[in-house]
This record gives C-alpha cells, sequence and structure tokens, in this order.
C-alpha cells in the first residue's frame, strides 16, 4: 500500500471576489491531479471569493449573529460558540489572513460552496474519484495551540465504520467510527500553515476511502443528546 501523501501548494495572493474555481486551476497547473486524490482549501478562500467580509467595530455582535449557539465569553475575549456542527472559538468570525484587516465569516452554506467547486473541477480536470475538503483551524479542549479541522468535505464518505469489525485480538468492536474528514484535514492544514506561509492548498494522494459523488454535513455531524460531552455543553447552553 503507498503510504499517504500530502502536498502544500504555495500560490499567489487570492484577492476578494476572484474566480475560485479558475484561482485553484491556475495553483495547480503543475501539478498532476489524478483520480483518488484530494484537494485541501482553506475556508478564507471560500470567504474572499463569496464577499463575506465584514467591517465592523462590534465583534461581539458579529459573532453572536454568526454563531448556531453562543455560549458565552471565554478567556482571551473570545466566545465558545457551535458553528457548522462544531465547537469553535467565535464562530469563525476572523481578522487573520484577511488583505484588508476586516473580519472574514464562514462561506454561509459550506457544503453548497464545495459542491460548486466539485462539479467545476472534476468536469475541468475529467475526474470521476475526487474529493474536496473545505479547512478551518480549532482548539481541543484542554490542549494547547490549534488543530485543522474540516468545514465541509465533498465526493467521498466522511467516516469509516468499523463496528461489529474485530480488534487485534478478535473482540468485536461496538462504538469505533473513524473520522476520515478531520484527519485529513488536521493534516493537511499542519503543512499549509496558520501564519504567512501562502500555502492554502493541499493535495492529498494515496488515502484509502469510499468515494462518492455527493456528500452531507449529516455523515459527520452528531446531534448534542447523542454526544460524549452532551451534559457539559446542555448545560452550557442552557446556563
Amino acid at each position: 500500500m503507498k503510504p499517504l501523501k500530502i502536498t502544500p501548494i504555495t500560490t499567489a495572493l487570492f484577492q476578494q471576489g476572484e474566480n475560485l474555481g479558475q484561482f485553484i486551476v491556475n495553483s495547480l497547473s503543475d501539478y498532476p491531479i489524478k483520480e483518488e486524490s484530494i484537494l485541501a482549501v482553506s475556508s478564507k478562500l471560500f470567504s474572499l471569493a463569496e464577499g463575506r467580509v465584514v467591517k465592523t467595530t462590534d465583534k461581539k455582535h458579529l459573532i453572536q449573529q454568526e454563531a448556531d449557539e453562543d455560549l458565552g465569553e471565554s478567556s482571551h475575549g473570545y466566545h465558545l460558540t457551535i458553528k457548522e456542527g462544531l465547537l469553535l472559538p467565535s464562530a469563525g468570525v476572523d481578522q487573520s489572513n484577511s488583505p484588508t484587516g476586516d473580519y472574514l465569516l464562514f462561506p454561509k452554506n459550506p457544503y453548497l460552496s464545495l459542491k460548486k467547486i466539485w462539479n467545476f473541477l472534476t468536469s475541468h480536470w475529467s475526474l470521476k474519484k475526487f474529493g474536496l475538503l473545505m479547512t478551518d483551524s480549532h482548539t481541543t479542549p484542554l490542549r494547547r495551540g490549534v488543530t485543522g479541522v474540516a468545514l465541509a468535505h465533498w465526493g467521498f464518505k466522511a467516516v469509516k465504520d468499523l463496528r461489529e469489525k474485530p480488534d487485534l485480538y478478535g473482540r468485536e468492536l461496538k462504538v469505533t467510527t473513524v473520522n476520515n474528514v478531520d484527519a485529513l484535514a488536521s493534516s493537511a492544514v499542519w503543512l499549509m500553515g496558520e501564519g504567512n506561509e501562502r500555502r492554502p492548498l493541499a493535495l492529498i494522494e494515496n488515502a484509502k476511502l469510499e468515494w462518492s459523488s455527493s456528500s452531507s454535513s449529516e455523515e459527520i455531524r452528531i446531534p448534542i443528546e447523542e454526544d460524549l460531552y452532551k451534559n457539559l455543553l446542555k448545560n452550557k447552553i442552557n446556563s
């Protein structure tokens, strides 16, 4: 089995309102795009392409407007929020890597945004099995630093179900599923960088996945009632 290969792509600076599909094609002109490859794309590119840029002095109001759930102010002036099925600081409202210093917001519908780009790229490159990841960064409770996370995916199954499969000693696994999208996003974002690297794309090859021509957030999201941390989250939401 070939080892997983991730290649971060250095690009030109992406401008607000620029055509994202064409930008990706131009940026990857020197890279042969093969079947069963995945492209990780920073969510900031989608935000800029879709004009999701806001100039305001009231960040708190903007966060509350964007959040699906606002769990209140946390440390360092951030708000703990739930957005797009993720526990995130400040609902993704962010100034980092914003050309104007204004706030960048997540795309209104990340899955629809990915679907449109996937349709364009698979047609342009004549691909059938091809994946897209929209990536961002988040924090993990009780751990320092940020890691990559997938806001959305398209073209492959989000999780690998190992329930009823045997473990190393033949015992049946009861609840284990593998989160494909965040595992790949975390690896890709680590190579793409968080600062001035100018690598908003990463090409992922040799990932053993189940491919699909459509995807859904329901593949990866888990309702709070089923979540391991449901008591903490519900208490915070109801406080």
